[in-house]
């Protein structure tokens, strides 16, 4: 009867769904992906019913009108700014060298910058984990060094201990649960494959989610933030001359010192003209982050 349930209810779609997943995809996990995709359309939705909003806002503050200190006060709509300057917030990076990222788990709400938001106030920027030690690169490192025999890798050893445990790891962005030691290898090759991918045909920004995304820092440096860490640590690891990241988010100090209190379009052009400088942060912050 379980089986014939199981059945019944057919795995759709999941959110961040890849095909190269689709073996690992399990019955089991439809409620989950049922509730993380009525998530993502709801926030969608929402998103969506903001935009005309914030291209609103954004056109008030270009063209002066009142009320556009206060647009640049909250930090200009992120969204809005992405979708009037579309690949000119597009820089080219050695992977090799943006190796500084930032996160903001566990911090009080009131020190978060909002990633409604292309302005960011606050110390963030302060935050700078060494991506080179990160989990993400440990994982890419420790598959690759173990490809002829997986199961001897770091990696499966961790996955193993959850299954014995009875925590089997799943995932309801990808509808994939690995409860057993042969979709645990499946998992672990997947990730090979789209090394192998990478080091053939050069770096995909179509192939995930999100572009790599990063923030200029007061100093007018690079971090990483945000989705996009498994295939930048791919990139990394790979040697790869050049990987295309997205300008989420500048801090507000850089941003005042570049615009030199310039209003409207000729604000964007100077931005524009100074994102060119950018390069990527190498240094630790003064205040810890773990990555």
């Amino acid at each position: 009867m379980k089986s014939l349930l199981l059945r019944e209810h057919r795995l759709p779609t999941p959110p961040a769904g890849d095909p190269a997943f689709a073996p690992l995809e399990d019955p089991r996990m439809y409620w989950p992906v049922q509730r993380a995709r009525l998530s993502k359309t709801v926030r969608e939705g929402a998103q969506s019913l903001g935009v005309p909003v914030e291209l609103g806002l954004l056109r008030l503050w270009q063209h002066n009108l009142p009320g556009a200190a206060w647009v640049e006060r909250i930090g200009l709509p992120r969204r809005a700014v992405e979708l009037t300057l579309g690949d000119k917030l597009v820089l080219h990076v050695n992977p090799n060298n943006l190796v500084r990222a930032t996160h903001w788990q566990g911090w009080p709400y009131k020190y978060r910058p909002t990633s409604s938001a292309f302005i960011w106030d606050c110390e963030w920027d302060l935050r700078r984990g060494d991506l080179r030690t990160s989990s993400r690169a440990r994982f890419i490192a420790d598959i690759d060094a173990h490809r002829d025999d997986l199961a001897q890798s770091e990696a499966f050893a961790k996955y193993m201990a959850r299954l014995k445990a009875g925590k089997p790891w799943s995932s309801h962005q990808q509808g994939i649960l690995l409860d057993s030691e042969a979709r645990i290898l499946t998992f672990l090759r997947v990730y090979l494959s789209f090394m192998d991918d990478m080091a053939a045909r050069g770096f995909d920004s179509t192939r995930g989610k999100d572009m790599l995304g990063v923030a200029v820092t007061r100093e007018g440096r690079l971090l990483k933030i945000n989705r996009g860490l498994h295939r930048l640590a791919m990139a990394q690891h790979l040697g790869l001359p050049s990987v295309p990241v997205m300008v989420k988010a500048v801090h507000r100090q850089w941003w005042e010192r570049v615009t030199q209190g310039a209003q409207g379009n000729h604000v964007l052009a100077l931005m524009k003209e100074n994102l060119a400088d950018c390069k990527p942060e190498s240094q630790p912050g003064v205040l810890t982050n773990f990555l």
